[in-house]
């Protein structure tokens, strides 16, 4: 799939702002950023939910751009809500699904057995679609999305606002799906889970593509990077103005609050801890740990973007 200079605009609001990227097929590729920085608007459009503004979109080197309802043939799209039917079971939603892509009858009812065993919802086939748990109801969702067995599976949020378990399986499905030959675009806002899963990543960010590449390329970003996490003990008032101490006394590393207990050290060349550890202890600060850390995706993300990560973690919350 290869997209030319893609925009989309609600009037005067310019969603997505003139984007290019190509998928390899095979390959799991990530789009990452924050809430409303233009990932689902993309994906609409790519599946054919919203209207293009400007631009080309390719399948298989064909212009589709206007005639998407071509394409769905060899895609599968999860939405980040369910398009499945409260009343109906797991297993009817299943072959409701399979006979919307003109699956026989015999065919979609293997198919939506096979899902269900695949997705550990076996014993939940004759149950109605509300009375499942969130979790389970994004299995069933993304099994919906398996039930032709696409070319290309377009994911948006999968694992946003379920539990670890759950989350963990879908990702695991994913892989297994993904070394079976489907190419996967994948949309989230969990920095661990672009970087666990994805071949190539790209950052996105009010409309813009930040940058787009291997997330080992990525890392070489951080590699300079020397970070070092301070963990101190739990409940210490005033963190403000310990922090702020620091940035006076160390103004050639960075240094930055990374939760309530956290403080994260940044420099481009070796960091001497002895004496961050020592002007902590000074102002009463009782040290737990001091650790180096490896770079990671989520410090190339902060870097490219300026978004702190703590932002992206509370919009997790609120997911």
């Amino acid at each position: 799939m290869e997209v030319m200079n893609l925009s989309k605009q609600y009037g005067h609001f310019t969603a997505v702002k003139d984007i290019s990227f190509h998928v390899n097929k095979g390959e799991i590729f990530g789009f990452l950023g924050p809430n409303g920085a233009g990932k689902t608007t993309t994906i609409n459009m790519l599946t054919g939910m919203a209207k293009i503004s400007d631009g080309r979109i390719y399948y298989k080197g064909i212009d589709l751009t206007k005639k998407i309802k071509k394409a769905q043939e060899i895609i599968g799209v999860v939405a980040d809500e369910s398009n499945l039917y409260d009343e109906m079971t797991g297993y009817e939603n299943l072959c409701f699904c399979g006979s919307l892509y003109g699956l026989s009858k015999v065919v979609r009812r293997k198919r939506s057995y096979e899902l269900l065993e695949t997705f550990g919802l076996m014993e939940a086939a004759g149950k109605r679609f509300k009375a499942y748990s969130k979790g389970m109801k994004r299995k069933l969702t993304i099994a919906a999305a398996f039930i032709h067995e696409p070319e290309i599976l377009f994911l948006d949020e999968p694992t946003t606002g379920i539990d670890v378990a759950s989350a963990r399986h879908i990702r695991n499905l994913l892989k297994k799906r993904n070394e079976s030959g489907t190419t996967v675009f994948l949309t989230t806002h969990y920095i661990e889970e672009a970087e666990r899963l994805c071949d190539r990543v790209a950052f996105i960010n009010k409309g813009s593509i930040k940058r787009i590449d291997t997330v080992a390329r990525l890392l070489e970003d951080t590699k300079e990077a020397n970070v070092i996490e301070v963990v101190f003990e739990p409940g210490r008032s005033g963190k403000s103005e310990l922090l702020k101490r620091l940035q006076k006394e160390f103004p050639d590393v960075g240094c930055s609050l990374k939760n309530e207990d956290t403080i994260k050290v940044v420099s481009t060349g070796k960091i001497d801890i002895t004496p961050i550890v020592r002007c902590l202890s000074d102002e009463g600060a009782y040290i737990l740990e001091a650790r180096l850390l490896k770079p990671t995706l989520e410090d190339t993300f902060v870097k490219m973007t300026g978004i702190e990560i703590d932002t992206m973690k509370k919009e997790k919350e609120k997911k």
